[in-house]
């Protein structure tokens, strides 16, 4: 039996058939040339594994490739690695140790290997990407059990975007660029820590886009926590400062802001303009707005908002004035039910654009560059026109679907009426109103510069 050397194991050419070299120094191990054209050298152990059903069947284990480079590595041999002639004897010694201590080193390897795999798959289960996803498709709030309103804008917060109208749950995101999924797509989550969650925050300063990341990440890893497996010990941005809110706004549009914004709307994109006039006549939110269908409607005029999609999950209706339906008549009847929309099948989007264009067209109308207005003003300019006319404040709520102020508490426990009449003729009195104000024919310039209402 030849005795190995790294010469002789440079020497031993490839033929057409493969051979198997034994090694004298090493009990069992054998170098291992297979045929040409390939002519791999690798390390091979040869022995018998331990007695099974009374007999002790031979076995061949492949221990790694041949590394035909003489300098020696601190680095323990591995199964599977590459091996100079040296570290595939230490490698075949251990291995005879392991099976005078009856082990059966075949199973041992496969188990390992198993468990490696195993490992390897909870990893790529458990980068940030993969459980980012699969946070927008589960989670569910604790008090309603439904997807959060606002899951799209805080699955962007995050990076990822949805097409409008679709399921998570059925449909794969898209990453943006720049995006925090992007970024950590391949991270896994047990390798972030309190820091990177401090560095996200630092570099989007003191805003409302923060302390909303913040709080979105807040609520992933609080729901990591809850899971099976738990890939993260604790919620990292619990201890990491969050933005403060901002002070409450007391944006009020005057007489003449109305005018020019009623005016600018006939200048934006449909049906966005009808959808903002129709905002600024019920005093509604801009989601609850935008996903009206025409099922909603009853042949009377009435609008019921499911529970579902109002902000404290709260059906409630409105009877809608004459205006606001003629609105609702005026844009075109479209396959898919939504009545905001363009395609039919899903409601309205890209609301900032409108915006923008909002925004210059209001310029256009007041001769001067719009300032500090935003869609949401439109509720507190309705809400504060109704009080001028002399609504009831218990009455204005009901209108704006509040349950907190008049009716918070006990009397929200008890106070069940909902004030349907009263709030039908508050929106008739606050719609002859917007109609009185908007048919003025002064040519006059109207400026949104400095006016302020409470």
């Amino acid at each position: 039996m030849p005795v190995l050397t790294v010469p002789s194991v440079r020497k031993y050419a490839a033929g057409t058939e493969r051979r198997e070299i034994p090694d004298s120094k090493a009990a069992g191990l054998y170098l291992i040339i297979q045929p040409k054209p390939k002519g791999t050298k690798t390390w091979a152990l040869r022995f018998r594994r331990p007695v099974q059903n009374g007999k002790r069947k031979p076995a061949k284990m492949t221990l790694g490739r041949v590394d035909l480079d003489e300098t020696e590595t601190s680095d323990k041999p591995v199964i599977g690695g590459s091996l100079t002639l040296r570290q595939a004897r230490v490698l075949a010694a251990e291995i005879d140790r392991q099976r005078a201590q009856g082990l059966d080193v075949i199973e041992e390897y496969k188990a390992a290997q198993r468990r490696k795999s195993a490992t390897e798959q909870d990893r790529a289960a458990n980068v940030f990407g993969s459980l980012v996803r699969k946070f927008f498709v589960e989670y569910r709030t604790r008090k309603w059990k439904t997807r959060p309103r606002r899951w799209r804008d805080n699955a962007a917060l995050l990076g990822l975007r949805w097409p409008a109208g679709s399921d998570p749950a059925t449909v794969e995101p898209e990453f943006v660029e720049g995006g925090l999924a992007k970024t950590w797509q391949d991270k896994p989550v047990a390798d972030l820590d309190g820091h990177h969650i401090h560095t996200v925050i630092a570099e989007l300063g003191d805003s409302g886009r923060a302390r909303k990341t913040h709080a979105v990440l807040s609520v992933f890893f609080a729901w990591l926590l809850k899971q099976p497996i738990r890939p993260v010990a604790s919620n990292l941005a619990a201890g990491v400062h969050r933005p403060g809110p901002p002070p409450p706004r007391e944006r009020v549009l005057t007489d003449d802001e109305i005018v020019a914004f009623w005016r600018g709307c006939d200048g934006v994109n449909a049906p966005f303009g009808a959808l903002f006039k129709f905002m600024l006549i019920t005093g509604c939110r801009l989601r609850e707005a935008a996903g009206m269908k025409r099922v909603e409607l009853s042949q009377d005029g009435i609008w019921v908002v499911p529970a579902l999609r109002s902000k404290n999950h709260r059906e409630f209706s409105l009877s809608l004035p004459p205006l606001a339906l003629d609105i609702i008549n005026s844009l075109p009847v479209i396959e898919g039910g939504y009545v905001f929309t363009t395609r039919g099948d899903v409601p309205v989007s890209g609301f900032s654009v409108a915006k923008r264009q909002l925004d210059a067209a209001i310029t256009k109308v007041a001769g001067h560059a719009v300032e500090d207005f935003r869609l949401h003003d439109l509720r507190r300019t309705c809400a504060t026109n109704l009080a001028k006319l002399g609504v009831a404040l218990p009455v204005i709520e009901r209108c704006l679907n509040h349950t907190s102020g008049s009716f918070g508490g006990i009397v929200g426990v008890y106070q069940k009426h909902e004030f349907a009449d009263e709030k039908a003729d508050a929106l008739q009195r606050w719609a002859k109103h917007l109609i009185g104000l908007t048919a003025q024919k002064s040519d006059k310039a109207v400026s949104m510069r400095g006016r302020r209402g409470k």
